[in-house]
């Protein structure tokens, strides 16, 4: 019997303290309520994904983080004190709305905004020449702004964001527009960054993103937070003690011997093995569920069922609008 064994095995977090620490913070333009009483804490050194759909409050609550707007009512605090316009030397923002200036010269407008970062004229042109040659645009560097394609620009706005060394890097949809080579490149920078101890928040619509840049969750939906916390805790948190079974021989037996110890919740044959996925019950344990069906079948995998980001974001979500009287 040849029998392997999948486990998900996320990057490991040590515990943090939170960099910035939001208290029960409301916002409301109008008759509408963007913010109602949200709480939730950004560790130190995490990738923490603020996550919701359209409409849901992640915006608000960026603005209220990078001072473009104050709270209500509520507190940030940033290590552990209030939030003061002196804490965004230390922050990088780049909005999902982007904007240059499109008839200055990339080299120039890129100075110009490092100037505004508080960085001297030698050190920002040091510093941009590092950035400009190591995303192979150097030859960019007297192009006007306008000549560049979409995705061009956001990489020289992705530079500038970052080109203070912030503590705290902001990001509200920072693929959009980038083809797959570019949105990996940007990835790599993300993750290089956050190794050295840069802060990240990164508000996205893609789970893809969330699964491979992101230690931490928030969910916000109609403007509540719905859940939050590490990814790995609220993966294990929805799990349902479900695995799927790929073996060979005969299907019938092995649905038999399950009895009361496990549901099959669906069976198909991919055309060299038989998968079945099965909920475990009763206290029953996978040893005892491979127990009871191994004498009509030759066990080949055994994976455990977990949900991925795109399955909680999407049931958590659901729930939380059935609540809501229509």
């Amino acid at each position: 019997m040849f029998l392997i064994f999948y486990f998900w095995s996320p990057p490991i977090t040590h515990e943090m303290t939170a960099l910035v620490n939001i208290q029960n913070v409301n916002k409301a333009y109008a008759n509408h309520r963007a913010l109602i009483d949200v709480s939730m804490e950004i560790p130190t050194g995490s990738v923490f994904g603020l996550l919701g759909p359209n409409g849901a409050g992640k915006t608000s609550l960026i603005r209220i983080l990078t001072q473009i707007t104050a709270p209500d009512t509520g507190t940030i605090l940033f290590e552990g004190k209030a939030l003061l316009p002196s804490h965004m030397e230390q922050v990088g923002y780049l909005p999902e709305e982007r904007g240059l200036y499109k008839k200055m010269e990339v080299g120039e407008h890129s100075i110009y905004l490092a100037r505004l970062k508080g960085l001297g004229p030698a050190e920002a042109k040091r510093k941009l020449r590092y950035w400009f040659e190591k995303f192979e645009i150097q030859e960019w560097w007297n192009k006007k702004i306008g000549d560049l394609s979409k995705g061009m620009q956001q990489k020289v706005q992705f530079i500038v964001t970052i080109i203070h060394e912030p503590r705290l890097l902001i990001l509200d949809e920072p693929f959009t527009g980038f083809d797959p080579i570019n949105a990996n490149l940007i990835k790599d920078e993300l993750l290089a960054l956050n190794k050295q101890g840069t802060t990240i928040i990164l508000s996205t619509h893609r789970m893809e993103s969330v699964e491979e840049l992101c230690s931490h969750i928030a969910l916000i939906n109609r403007s509540e937070k719905l859940l939050d916390g590490p990814v790995k805790q609220i993966r294990n948190e929805y799990k349902s003690n479900t695995w799927q079974v790929t073996y060979t021989g005969n299907a019938i037996g092995f649905t038999h011997n399950l009895w009361t110890g496990a549901e099959l919740l669906n069976s198909h044959n991919d055309g060299e093995h038989n998968i079945a996925v099965v909920r475990l019950m009763n206290n029953t344990t996978t040893n005892d569920l491979l127990r009871s069906v191994m004498g009509d079948c030759n066990i080949v995998g055994l994976r455990e069922m977990v949900p991925d980001m795109n399955e909680i974001f999407i049931t958590s979500v659901n729930d939380k609008n059935k609540q809501i009287p229509a």
